[in-house]
């Protein structure tokens, strides 16, 4: 008799409703519940939890079944006519490690589902871009870093979303974010940092030409010329993939002009890694490559002219790599044609 009164599978949408209800009703009680009332808040703080599986297994499929677009539709729909996304991320605090992983991953996938061709998730963060103050606000609370941090990644695939970060004071955050001691948080800011200054190109050529005195300022002294070799590495590395972008051509041409940003490359050229003094070089060949090198800037390379042949004559890397042999030829030939000029 007992199968005939199986209750029937909740909808997607039903899910997202029952989701928002126990997160409104965490958000009201928070964690200094009254004695009494301990119980049932953990009762709560259970179904949730099993409520978010539900939901990353509907976007995500599982090992029984592929994700239904319909059901992915539906919640989608659901999750964004609402503020659970606010309340989501208001009571990621409170949820255990697991459900947080849970919540971080269902977050993700939705600002990649389309309802009608279009990406609501969008729409929503458009509307409530202050939810982005306090997911980079995350990378100052170590049990909230690497989730906030997944997310805000995320979130940043909109262009509005990343054009809004950006343009925020916050951006300046991020020099301290990737310095920060604990190594994976340093990390995740980092990787941020990378998404926001190479993924929308258009945004970001705008953003660097707008901001381009304090933003370099900051890069050169706190990045470049940091005493941490991992952030030097990354630093470097990012440099070179911003310069050698087509739509930063102008920022480019500013920056191989300058003789203090100059002095930075060459020492960097100067480490004893291998890795930097190779992401260094792909930079320092814009300086020699530039045709309407400023004088001061031909000084110093007429200046180090011997210095800077020997170097090049020595410098090798450990695997064949005929384009770096042909920049290292172009680079050698246009130190040596150089002309002092008064």
């Amino acid at each position: 008799m007992k199968g005939l009164f199986k209750s029937k599978p909740k909808t997607p949408a039903e899910l997202v409703r029952q989701t928002r209800d126990l997160l409104i009703y965490l958000d009201l009680n928070s964690a200094s519940a009254a004695p009494g009332k301990e119980a049932k808040r953990e009762e709560k703080m259970a179904e949730l939890s099993k409520l978010i599986r539900e939901l990353k297994s509907i976007l995500y499929g599982n090992s029984e079944s592929e994700p239904i677009s319909e059901a992915c539709a539906q919640l989608t729909q659901e999750f964004f006519k609402e503020n659970t996304l606010r309340l989501l991320i208001s009571c990621l605090p409170t949820l255990s490690l697991e459900t947080r992983k849970d919540a971080t991953q269902v977050v993700a996938n939705l600002q990649r589902q389309q309802v009608h061709s279009r990406l609501i998730a969008s729409d929503y963060l458009e509307a409530n871009k202050d939810l982005m103050d306090i997911l980079i606000s995350g990378y100052e609370n170590a049990d909230l870093a690497l989730h906030y941090g997944a997310m805000l990644r995320e979130c940043i695939r909109h262009q509005t979303i990343a054009r809004y970060v950006l343009e925020s004071e916050h951006m300046k955050k991020f020099f301290d974010y990737i310095q920060l001691p604990n190594f994976d948080i340093a990390s995740d800011a980092s990787a941020t940092f990378k998404e926001l200054l190479t993924r929308h190109k258009s945004t970001v050529a705008e953003f660097l030409t707008k901001n381009y005195d304090w933003f370099f300022a900051e890069y050169n002294s706190k990045l470049l010329e940091s005493e941490n070799y991992i952030t030097r590495r990354q630093a470097v590395k990012l440099l070179g993939d911003m310069l050698l972008d087509r739509a930063n051509a102008g920022v480019m041409m500013r920056y191989v002009s300058s003789k203090d940003n100059l002095r930075i490359l060459m020492n960097l050229l100067r480490e004893s890694s291998k890795t930097i003094q190779l992401e260094a070089f792909h930079v320092f060949k814009l300086f020699a490559a530039n045709q309407n090198k400023p004088s001061e800037i031909v000084s110093i390379l007429v200046a180090n002219r011997s210095k800077i042949l020997r170097f090049f004559g020595n410098f090798k890397i450990d695997k064949e790599d005929d384009q770096f042999e042909a920049d290292k030829a172009q680079v050698i030939k246009e130190i040596a044609a150089l002309e002092p000029r008064e």
